[in-house]
């Protein structure tokens, strides 16, 4: 049988969200958004704290249901999928990691595919932390707590990629870390996604991790997009004044990024 360090990963999917409105009581969320992500693109949603990005991420496993609008991954209505199978399919890493803190690392990364009934689970999870960069002997047996901040954000990585989805969202997942710690687990992030091919939908207020992390930026403000396209385009084209201030706010690490 096939093991599941040999197993070719799921077919990446695509993302839609075709005029989605999020509503918390009177307060907009999300106003009339559509995007698309193609199949094994890298896409970052940018913009400050409240421009909506974080509540238009989790409308794709549905942590979130809009109060208008459609979502689709892989061309499946969001809306219409049951909720837990739909979330076993896509990894999902939130903000803080979201370890469970009394399971060791070995059983918080085969969640998923124990989840799904795979009899080869902790086989998975462990080539999915070396995927990461970790060492199952050295750290499968660990706690969370026994963990740096850049190993939990690795093992948070390697839960999401353990049931090898066609699909990864990721909120925030390096900005509680310290800057050389933060370029590692980027590093680890950016060869993760070009050996699987998987698709990437990643959540950051940093302009320059999503210049080096995305195919594509999608600049949001006010629960609304403000601009979409390469990082090279923005910097070109700053289609509004917020772009340009955003630009000219991250002056310092984009240049270092544009000149290494």
């Amino acid at each position: 049988m096939t093991t599941p360090q040999h197993a070719a990963p799921r077919v990446p999917e695509s993302l839609a969200a075709v005029g989605v409105t999020c509503l918390y009581g009177s307060h907009v969320a999300v106003r009339n958004v559509t995007i698309e992500v193609a199949a094994g693109a890298s896409v970052a949603l940018v913009g400050e704290s409240g421009s909506g990005k974080t509540t238009l991420l989790r409308t794709f496993n549905r942590l979130v249901s809009p109060t208008s609008g459609s979502v689709a991954v892989g061309g499946r209505d969001v809306g219409a999928a049951d909720v837990e199978t739909l979330r076993r399919g896509v990894g999902y890493v939130p903000q803080q990691g979201g370890l469970l803190p009394h399971w060791r690392v070995l059983r918080n990364v085969a969640l998923v595919p124990s989840l799904r009934g795979d009899p080869s689970a902790l086989d998975a999870a462990a080539a999915a932390l070396a995927l990461v960069g970790l060492s199952v002997a050295q750290f499968g047996s660990r706690f969370p707590h026994e963990l740096s901040g850049g190993q939990r954000q690795r093992v948070a990585l390697a839960r999401a990629l353990a049931a090898r989805p066609g699909v990864v969202l990721l909120d925030e997942p390096f900005g509680a870390l310290d800057a050389i710690t933060r370029a590692e687990v980027q590093g680890t992030f950016a060869a993760m996604r070009r050996e699987l091919g998987v698709t990437t939908l990643l959540v950051t207020h940093d302009l320059a991790e999503a210049a080096r992390l995305a195919d594509e930026i999608i600049v949001m403000r006010n629960g609304g997009v403000e601009q979409r396209g390469s990082f090279a385009e923005l910097r070109r084209h700053p289609a509004t004044e917020y772009v340009q201030a955003l630009l000219t706010s991250a002056a310092a690490s984009v240049a270092a990024l544009v000149t290494a």
